[in-house]
C-alpha cells in the first residue's frame, strides 16, 4: 500500500501543476483581454464630446466659432498626426490617449468649392468593386455583401483617398500595441465615417487588418450615405453598441441627399413584382384604370432617378475629373434610394433650444455646426 501511494505521488503532483498552470493561463488571458479592450459598447456622452473637441481642430477657427463661442480643446487625447489635404478637399487627424485608444477623426466640408463638389457628386455605385483614382492607385472595396447594396460615389472617392493614408497608420499603431480605435466625423466627415468603418471591417474579414482590432464609430450630423441594403449590413456590423448616428433634430443635413425610390428598390419578393398579372385579372374598365394609375406612379420616379444620375452622376463626374485628372468614373447603380443609416442618437431640439438657435433663411447652417450639437449634448440624459 505504501508503495502504491509513493509511486502515484508524482502523477498527482503533475496533475495539480497542470491544473494550476491552466488556471493561471486563463486568468492571465482574461487580464490581458481586459487590458487590451479599453473601448466599451454603448453611446458615451463624454466620449462623443471629446471627439467633437478633436474634430474642431481640423478646421480654420472661422468654421467652428459662433460669436464669442469657441469649441474647447480635447483634454483626454493628444494629437499624433494631421494629414495633408487630399482628394476632394479631404483631411483627417489621428489622436491617442494614455490608455492607448486611438481616434481617427474625419473632416467635413469646408468653404472650399471642391469639397462641395464631393457632396453633389451624388449618384450611387455598387457597394463592392474597384475605383480608379489615379494611374498608380485603384481602390478596391467591399462594403457590403448584398449585390443590391449601393453608396454615394462622391463620398466613396473621399474614402478612397483617406483609406490610403489611414490604413498604414492603423498598422503602425497596432504594432505598438494599440487595439482600440474610435472613428468620428461631423457633416461630410460623418458620411465618410460610415464608408470608412465598413471598409475597415471588410479589411479585417479579408485578413488585411488584424481581427482583434476594435472599432467604435460616431457619425455626427451625417447625411444619408447609401441605400437600404448598405444600411442593413452596416447596422448589423456595429450592432451591440459599436456605432452611432448622432443627429440634431433641427438639422437639415441628415435629411439629404434627395431620395428617389423606384419599384426596383424593393426586395426580390414584393407585391409589385407581378402587378401586371394582377391587373390582367380585372374587368376591362378596372384594368384600364389600374394600368393608367400604375404607370402614373411608376414613370415619374423612374424619370426622377434618370435625371438624378444624369446631373449628379455623369455631369458632376465630368467636373470631378477636371479636379482629379486621372480619376475614372465608374458605372452607376440604378438607384437613388438614400436612407438614414445606423443606430441613431437624437439630440432633440426643444423650445429652449430654438430660443438660442433661431431658424433662419439666411444662416442655413445655424443648426448644423459643432456649437448647437454641443449645446444639445449637455441636455442629453439617456
Amino acid at each position: 500500500m505504501q508503495t502504491i501511494l509513493t509511486s502515484s505521488k508524482p502523477c498527482l503532483l503533475r496533475h495539480l501543476y497542470a491544473v494550476a498552470a491552466f488556471t493561471f493561463g486563463m486568468l492571465a488571458a482574461q487580464i490581458a483581454s481586459a487590458q487590451t479592450t479599453k473601448l466599451k459598447p454603448g453611446f458615451d456622452k463624454a466620449e462623443y464630446q471629446e471627439l467633437i473637441y478633436m474634430h474642431s481642430l481640423l478646421y480654420d477657427t472661422t468654421m467652428t466659432r459662433r460669436g464669442t463661442f469657441r469649441v474647447p480643446r480635447p483634454t483626454q487625447f493628444d494629437s499624433v498626426y494631421a494629414s495633408p489635404v487630399m482628394g476632394l478637399d479631404n483631411r483627417w487627424g489621428l489622436w491617442q490617449n494614455k490608455s492607448s485608444v486611438a481616434a481617427i477623426n474625419l473632416r467635413g466640408t469646408t468653404t472650399n468649392a471642391v469639397g462641395w463638389l464631393e457632396n453633389f457628386y451624388a449618384a450611387m455605385v455598387p457597394a463592392s468593386g474597384e475605383l480608379r483614382i489615379s494611374n498608380d492607385y485603384t481602390f478596391k472595396y467591399h462594403l457590403a455583401e448584398n449585390p443590391k447594396a449601393a453608396v454615394h460615389i462622391g463620398w466613396l472617392v473621399g474614402t478612397a483617398y483617406l483609406a490610403r493614408d489611414i490604413v498604414p497608420k492603423i498598422d503602425s499603431l497596432y504594432k505598438n500595441g494599440v487595439r482600440d480605435f474610435l472613428i468620428m466625423g461631423h457633416s461630410q466627415g460623418g458620411a465618410l465615417c460610415y464608408l470608412m468603418t465598413a471598409h475597415l471591417y471588410s479589411l479585417q474579414k479579408q485578413g488585411t487588418l488584424p481581427a482583434d482590432i476594435r472599432f467604435k464609430t460616431y457619425a455626427s450630423a451625417a447625411p444619408k450615405v447609401g441605400n437600404t441594403y448598405f444600411a442593413y449590413e452596416y447596422e448589423h456590423r456595429v450592432d451591440g453598441g459599436w456605432g452611432y448616428n448622432v443627429v440634431n433634430s433641427a438639422d437639415w443635413v441628415p435629411e439629404v441627399p434627395f431620395t428617389v425610390q423606384t419599384l426596383s428598390d424593393f426586395n426580390q419578393t414584393n407585391p409589385f413584382k407581378n402587378i401586371e398579372g394582377v391587373i390582367k385579372k380585372q374587368k376591362l374598365m378596372a384594368r384600364i384604370g389600374l394600368r393608367h394609375a400604375y404607370k402614373g406612379l411608376r414613370k415619374p420616379s423612374e424619370k426622377a432617378q434618370s435625371n438624378y444620375e444624369k446631373y449628379l452622376g455623369r455631369y458632376a463626374g465630368k467636373i470631378v475629373s477636371k479636379n482629379l485628372p486621372e480619376y475614372q468614373s465608374p458605372a452607376f447603380y440604378k438607384s437613388s434610394n438614400y436612407v438614414r443609416t445606423g443606430p441613431t442618437v437624437v439630440l432633440l431640439a426643444d423650445e429652449a433650444y430654438y430660443q438660442e438657435f433661431k431658424d433662419s433663411n439666411e444662416q442655413v447652417f445655424v443648426h448644423h455646426g459643432l456649437q448647437p450639437y454641443l449645446h444639445l449634448l449637455e441636455q442629453y440624459q439617456h
